[in-house]
């Protein structure tokens, strides 16, 4: 039996700011039961909703030298749906109403997880073969385990895995804070290790002294190797490369189905959307305000609004966007310049456009389920999880040719009769509007080509129990 144990900053259903979440929480319960010991640790936030804080059974605690300073942990445990998650306890620390604050602050906060981490295992009575760390906020884990913590034959052995999830967000701060925050000496912060053009870097130090990386999709994995994608870090993954993996997340194919959605108005799936899943359409249309019209092409966009998720594209070019046969349903917040677009085209049109700034679990899955297709020009999208959503839904994705999105949805060929949605590669403002007027000429000239693209796009497995299956097989090699 190998045991493996997830250490992670966020995991639903317990706290949740991204994709990140989803895969600490959804991950572990999709593992072969007979074959491995899958175990989440985690801090225990206050943020954290009462009703699972009155599950948690409180295990023990102890008291953690961290640099010159001695720290509070508890260790408490709640079993979730079959999976053993472990919270670690420091109200100084884990307060606050969401998991992540000021930069220098979390630092500390996840120097302090990373080592109690580590600490807890022998008190817990679980010695895991291996720990897989995600994102930065767990990058001093495998340094602390080449450490401090080699002395203990308990740790000989233990191997990492370090998963970046988006390489943008590296954990940075001076040198010289980090040193004493973290309590490492000097021999660590040096360019082959943890420091980075002069600062200290913590997804740096998990990437040297990881076993093996891994991130979310295949093209990910390879464009993180160039410049453009590599934020600084490149050199590093090339260098690594021959240890770098990418591994699709997934989706939890029981929370998003739409035969049997409860967050949405009609139930329907891959035999029965030609007729019911426009009644989605009317009820959202109602709901929002817009014209009551089956003849309108309803594009959906559910993301944070930023650069990165490809909104200067969508600035650009959002007059044409919102034709007269088009209706454009909103829902996220991020940026005020975006933000007060959507707004400003909601009160210029009305009838066609929908500004939702806000982020509503219940009125995602409706746009997911209601509309024609769904946009997505990210300028890199490490895996994408919209994507996989909407093809579920039977709803077309309409996609920039990057990371997951390249590795998850095959664009169209009217000449083979193939492809699950509509992409296009520059980034590139009127190549986007180009594929959508292909899209748009797709549905409404030719409805039965668009309902076999829904019908191969709802056909697909992007289910955890793919992902699972890769995942066990690189634990196996390790």
């Amino acid at each position: 039996m190998k045991k493996v144990l997830f250490v992670a900053s966020e995991c639903v259903p317990f706290i949740k700011t991204g994709g990140l979440a989803d895969v600490a929480g959804s991950l572990p319960k999709y593992f072969n039961k007979k074959e491995f010991d899958v175990r989440v640790m985690l801090p225990k936030y206050m943020a954290i909703p009462q009703e699972y804080k009155d599950q948690m059974e409180y295990v023990t605690h102890f008291y953690l030298e961290l640099a010159w300073r001695q720290q509070y942990v508890g260790i408490f445990k709640l079993d979730y749906n079959g999976v053993t998650f472990y919270f670690l306890d420091n109200e100084f620390y884990f307060n606050g109403d969401k998991p992540y604050g000021e930069i220098y602050q979390d630092i500390e906060k996840f120097a302090f997880f990373d080592k109690a981490a580590l600490s807890t295992l022998p008190l817990i009575d679980f010695r895991p073969d291996i720990i897989h760390c995600h994102d930065w906020q767990t990058g001093l884990l495998p340094v602390y385990l080449q450490d401090s913590f080699q002395q203990g034959e308990f740790y000989r052995g233990i191997k990492t895995i370090m998963t970046i999830h988006n390489l943008k967000f590296q954990g940075v701060w001076d040198k010289k804070t980090v040193m004493d925050t973290a309590g490492l000496d000097a021999y660590y912060f040096t360019p082959d290790k943890l420091e980075a053009y002069g600062d200290a870097n913590y997804l740096k130090g998990g990437l040297v002294y990881a076993d093996q990386i891994t991130t979310v999709s295949d093209t990910y994995a390879q464009e993180i190797k160039t410049p453009f994608y590599g934020e600084k870090l490149d050199g590093l993954i090339n260098a690594r490369a021959n240890c770098l993996t990418g591994i699709v997340n997934g989706l939890d194919y029981d929370e998003y189905d739409p035969s049997k959605d409860p967050l949405i108005d009609t139930n329907y799936d891959a035999r029965t959307f030609r007729k019911e899943k426009i009644k989605n359409k009317r009820a959202l249309q109602k709901e929002l305000g817009l014209a009551q019209d089956d003849r309108k092409f309803m594009i959906g966009i559910v993301s944070r609004l930023t650069d990165q998720k490809g909104f200067d594209l969508i600035d650009y070019v959002i007059e044409e966007i919102c034709a007269e046969d088009t209706q454009l349903v909103v829902l996220g917040t991020g940026d005020e310049k975006y933000e007060h677009l959507f707004r400003h085209f909601a009160w210029k049109y009305p009838d066609r456009v929908s500004a939702n700034i806000f982020y509503s679990n219940e009125r995602s899955h409706k746009i997911y389920a209601s509309c024609d297709a769904f946009l997505m020009p990210s300028l890199f999208e490490p895996c994408g999880l919209s994507q996989l959503m909407s093809l579920r839904y039977g709803t077309v994705p309409i996609v920039r040719e990057t990371g997951g999105l390249r590795d998850t949805v095959e664009p169209y060929n009217e000449y083979e009769n193939t492809g699950t949605g509509f992409s296009f590669a520059n980034y590139n403002a009127h190549e986007m509007l180009d594929t959508i007027r292909y899209a748009k000429r797709v549905y409404f000239d030719n409805k039965r080509e668009w309902n076999k693209i829904i019908d191969r796009g709802m056909a697909m497995d992007f289910s955890w129990n793919n992902s699972a299956r890769k995942y066990e097989d690189l634990y196996n090699r390790m």
